[in-house]
């Protein structure tokens, strides 16, 4: 127990505050941390999983109390975003999305028409990816994607990457931060081509934007420009 607080007091910032509290309230401060990286993605569940497995290996709770207790927090984070999509709704969303620069009401039905056929797979396979993690149970309340399928698909995928964390962290012991540097390395990795993606829709817009200006001054310039038939007046 002294190396798990000592662990702990080695940490600073956000970091050092999570763990900090998952020590004041056991399985309870793990879920409440791992709910709200739901709602604030930059709180770090990637650390508070292995160390909720290394807080098991140390007798802190059991094995199943920490899969139990971070994937509740999981479940629960998910559901209040799932229902703020619900409130929000379609048409504000929408309107929302028309309102930011570059996007067109053609992107968010595009995306809608795709959610409708994948949505499924989208909710369960985002629970196990970095930020969408974080932001796929909005489009599924905003959907209205039924909700006995979203807690369903949210509790298996969250389960699924919870254990490989928690697992992780029971097995490494004392080493438990080295699951989460390799899951930082992850992370960058799912930023970088986030960011990449980024970057391409901009450019494409961007072109075709100033494409669609050209052609528009080239069709304005025909319709003003005189024709060289036009007949002198006759005296």
């Amino acid at each position: 127990m002294t190396t798990h607080l000592a662990a702990a007091e080695s940490l600073d910032g956000l970091a050092g505050w999570a763990v900090q509290l998952m020590e004041s309230l056991g399985g309870p401060g793990a879920a409440l941390i791992v709910g709200m990286d739901n709602l604030f993605p930059p709180i770090p569940s990637e650390l508070v999983l292995p160390l909720a497995g290394f807080s098991a290996s140390q007798g802190t709770f059991s094995l199943a109390g920490a899969l139990f207790w971070t994937t509740a927090g999981s479940v629960l984070g998910a559901i209040i975003v799932y229902y703020l999509g619900l409130l929000l709704g379609r048409e504000r969303t929408r309107a929302l999305v028309i309102r930011i620069p570059l996007l067109k009401a053609a992107d968010f039905d595009r995306t809608e028409a795709w959610f409708a056929r994948h949505g499924t797979k989208a909710v369960f396979l985002g629970r196990m990816v970095p930020l969408f993690r974080s932001l796929i149970s909005l489009p599924a309340g905003v959907e209205r994607m039924r909700f006995p399928v979203f807690l369903a698909l949210t509790t298996v995928g969250s389960l699924l990457w919870n254990t490989i964390f928690v697992l992780a962290g029971y097995g490494l012991g004392e080493n438990w931060h080295l699951v989460q540097d390799y899951a930082s390395v992850f992370q960058k990795i799912v930023i970088g081509l986030l960011v990449l993606a980024v970057a391409v829709f901009v450019t494409v817009r961007l072109r075709g934007g100033r494409r669609g200006g050209e052609q528009h001054d080239t069709e304005q310039t025909r319709v003003i420009k005189p024709s060289g038939t036009d007949h002198a007046p006759r005296r």
